[in-house]
């Protein structure tokens, strides 16, 4: 396992791709904090590109290299390692080196400029949504065997929680605008990780008050001890729970 794990950590080490996103990530942070006079503003601005950029790169690139690893993968199948043990090391190995990756280009100018309060919160939600979307490509590239489909699938999936979820959520709150759709606003942000990831670290930014009443509810929610336990536990159900469907679902598929 350990072995599977080393390997594909180098092999995307050297990955041109994964070479270009450390490097744009690292230009855009450095460029974004040495361009505002505060490190809450870079903060602020840099949390558009992680909640955008992050979860494409690591969902696109994840299901790309497995398909082109099919070969890889049918080999060390015919070997004798559990089928479960090897999907989860090569999602442990792609979900180690995106997260180096992330943390090389934002994660280290975060810690530079604004490590305290909502910096070292935005690297915790970056890491999280790289393992979120890594599992959501490992669910996509199982479920389809065609490439193509299933690069279309990872990216639908991407273009639903980043634009199509707000877009559904905002139809909702205006057609029962009569009633009190608070704690319901509350409980549509545990579907989409990164509208939840968003709204912690804004809380943490105190933006809240320009939020209105909504955010009043989130950060009475969101913003003591069992709130912030919640939101973690959610994001870890999101990393488990496409992991443990696609771990099923390739336990028993026909290669």
């Amino acid at each position: 396992m350990n072995k599977i794990i080393k390997y594909i950590i180098l092999d995307i080490a050297r990955n041109k791709i994964v070479l270009a996103y450390t490097a744009f990530l690292l230009l855009i942070s450095l460029s974004v904090f040495n361009l505002e006079d505060t490190g809450v503003k870079g903060i602020l601005s840099l949390l558009n590109i992680t909640l955008i950029i992050v979860p494409l790169v690591s969902i696109v690139f994840a299901t790309i290299y497995l398909y082109n690893a099919a070969e890889f993968i049918e080999l060390l199948i015919s070997q004798p390692i559990r089928r479960t043990r090897l999907l989860a090391s090569i999602f442990t190995g792609l979900a180690l080196s995106l997260s180096l990756a992330f943390l090389i280009g934002a994660g280290i100018p975060v810690l530079i400029y604004h490590a305290a309060g909502a910096g070292g919160l935005l690297v915790i939600i970056g890491l999280a949504l790289t393992l979120v979307f890594t599992a959501l490509a490992v669910l996509a590239a199982v479920l389809t065997r065609d490439k193509a489909k299933g690069i279309g699938v990872a990216i639908l999936l991407w273009f639903y929680f980043a634009l199509i979820f707000d877009g559904i959520v905002l139809f909702i709150l205006f057609q029962f605008s009569d009633y009190p759709m608070e704690k319901t606003s509350i409980a549509l942000s545990t579907l989409n990780p990164i509208d939840l990831g968003r709204i912690v670290i804004l809380l943490k930014m105190d933006i809240s008050a320009m939020m209105g009443y909504s955010g009043a509810v989130f950060r009475q929610f969101f913003g003591g001890l069992w709130g912030s336990l919640y939101a973690g536990t959610v994001l870890l159900l999101w990393i488990a729970m496409p992991l443990l469907w696609a771990l099923r679902r390739f336990s028993h598929k026909d290669l």
